[in-house]
């Protein structure tokens, strides 16, 4: 699409005063002006809205989304040209290392809003449409980020970053989530899970079309030679590309590009095939390039792995960082103390995986439901209490929030002769609307009384959202839950109606993808 034709328009419409639920499909009074009083960023949208391509009517909402997604791309366009420009103006290794980060992101933010606005195959459900809106969003939050984690000089790409493109983009998805709570009541997907799937899922290994192992009994050594050899395959080919990777560890740091989409990555089992590193942002990588593997393509799966950072506690250190759309991870472990696991952006699904780590050890931004999961406590740095989760949900609007269903939450082995001095938490707000969910799980004794840790002060403690349902040990027994925080934001759930939101039938649209991966899963209560 040509950027100078975008036609800069007019964005958003919905966080109005009002509920975006009541925004109108079809507007009596179509002008510009008219709309912008009914977004959440209306300086924004009466500025775009002056440019001469600009329609002077907008009557119906999916033409007003339409135009205030164009306008947007046309912003990230030039904000990634800006940055490209910028990259010859930083010296410093930490400058160079949080800039190329905000290059990738803007690229990432540019592929989420192109597909939006043209989805591949010509059709996207409004609920597609919330997510890969939500990732763009977040991108831009990272980048930022960045460079105050590395302490950088960020005077020369914050100007940049500060455009109206965030403004623009929380407006489309306020738009959006109009349309998606009109659906949302109108589509129900049947849920299949068929065992023959889940024996031909186990059996992936016998006809991968790329074996690594370290002995020499597979095409490659490395998993890296793998990936690239599976580039090639999938451009040739299209059809989905699996590597089995043989009982061994791998000391390898690897990112999969968001352009190889449909892979499938199979080992021997949890602490067998491992994917082992040292990174972290006192070693002066960022939260986005220390992990030591990171995916950003769509329909990844990984089987039977262990992704393993061992820096140890004292600082952010990703072991897996997912940006997947419709990613699934099956039978793995992920093993670090903080900042473990990075649930990034976009829709994932983790079931029967072992998660381990002391602070923030489950973050993110993702669509993302963790399910009859293993979620280990471990012994912090002294001084520090243990949280799992910091959820990054920085839009009221966004679909993103992380669910756990049906796991354990217990102490790791090194935890116990410190259990009575420590204190574990089951989250705190990393954002303004952090939203986690447990339900219907095994917690532990480990867990505070309080439940929940604040982040800082009061903030987010009345727009956040954090529940808990039906869960059962001595951490969650009903003296227990009578110790809950107060906060405006936390709730206790007791009905069934109003917990199912967060199902994996209904938050990350599960029976409609999850049976074609063979993996099992359970779509309601």
């Amino acid at each position: 699409m040509n950027s100078g034709k975008v036609r800069c328009i007019f964005f958003l419409l919905s966080l109005f005063i009002v509920s975006t639920k009541s925004l109108p499909s079809i507007a009596a009074a179509g002008d510009v002006e008219w709309w912008c009083r009914l977004v959440p960023h209306p300086e924004p949208c009466r500025h775009y809205l002056s440019h001469p391509h600009a329609p002077h009517r907008l009557n119906r909402r999916s033409d007003f989304f339409k135009f205030s997604v164009e306008a947007a791309l046309g912003l990230a366009l030039r904000a990634q040209s800006s940055i490209m420009r910028l990259g010859s103006s930083y010296r410093s290794a930490p400058e160079k290392t949080a800039w190329l980060d905000c290059w990738k992101l803007l690229c990432n933010t540019v592929f989420q809003l192109n597909r939006t606005l043209t989805p591949p195959g010509g059709r996207r459900t409004n609920l597609d449409s919330q997510t890969w809106l939500s990732a763009a969003l977040t991108n831009l939050h990272t980048c930022r980020r960045g460079f105050s984690e590395l302490r950088a000089n960020s005077t020369v790409i914050l100007p940049v970053m500060r455009n109206r493109l965030s403004s623009l983009i929380s407006n489309c998805l306020a738009i959006n989530n109009a349309a998606l709570n009109a659906s949302a009541g109108g589509t129900t997907v049947p849920p299949v899970w068929s065992p023959a799937a889940g024996r031909k899922l186990l059996q992936l290994s016998a006809r991968a079309d790329f074996i690594v192992a370290q002995d020499g009994s597979g095409k490659f050594k490395t998993i890296k030679e793998a990936l690239d050899a599976a580039a090639a395959l999938r451009r040739s080919t299209g059809r989905r590309i699996v590597i089995y990777v043989k009982t061994g560890v791998y000391s390898e740091i690897l990112n999969i590009v968001s352009s190889l989409s449909d892979i499938t990555m199979t080992g021997d089992g949890k602490g067998k095939t491992i994917i082992t590193g040292c990174r972290s942002v006192a070693g002066g990588y960022t939260t986005l390039s220390c992990p030591i593997f990171s995916v950003f393509s769509d329909g990844f799966m990984a089987i039977g792995m262990t992704f393993r950072n061992t820096f140890g506690p004292g600082s952010q250190a990703v072991a897996l960082l997912s940006g997947s759309d419709r990613s699934v991870f099956y039978r793995c472990s992920f093993e670090g103390y903080q900042d473990t696991l990075c649930v990034y952006s976009q829709r994932q699904f983790y079931r029967e995986c072992d998660i381990s780590g002391t602070i923030d050890f489950i973050f993110g931004n993702a669509v993302a439901v963790i399910q009859s999961c293993n979620i280990f406590v471990r012994k912090p740095s002294k001084g520090e209490a243990n949280v799992i989760t910091a959820q990054g949900r920085t839009d009221q609007y966004q679909n993103t929030g992380i669910v756990i269903q049906f796991c354990r939450v217990t102490a790791a082995p090194e935890f116990l002769p410190v259990l009575r001095m420590v204190k574990s938490y089951l989250g705190r707000p990393w954002q303004r609307y952090s939203r986690a969910v447990f339900m219907q799980s095994f917690i532990d004794c480990i867990i505070d009384p309080a439940g929940w840790l604040p982040f800082d002060g009061d903030f987010a403690l009345d727009t956040l959202y954090y529940a808990e349902y039906n869960n059962t040990g001595p951490g969650s027994g009903s003296r227990i839950l009578r110790q809950r925080v107060k906060w405006r934001g936390f709730h206790l759930i007791l009905r069934p109606s109003l917990i199912g939101q967060f199902t994996v039938g209904r938050f990350i649209a599960g029976g409609s993808w999850l049976p074609a991966t063979g993996v099992p899963f359970t779509p309601g209560l």
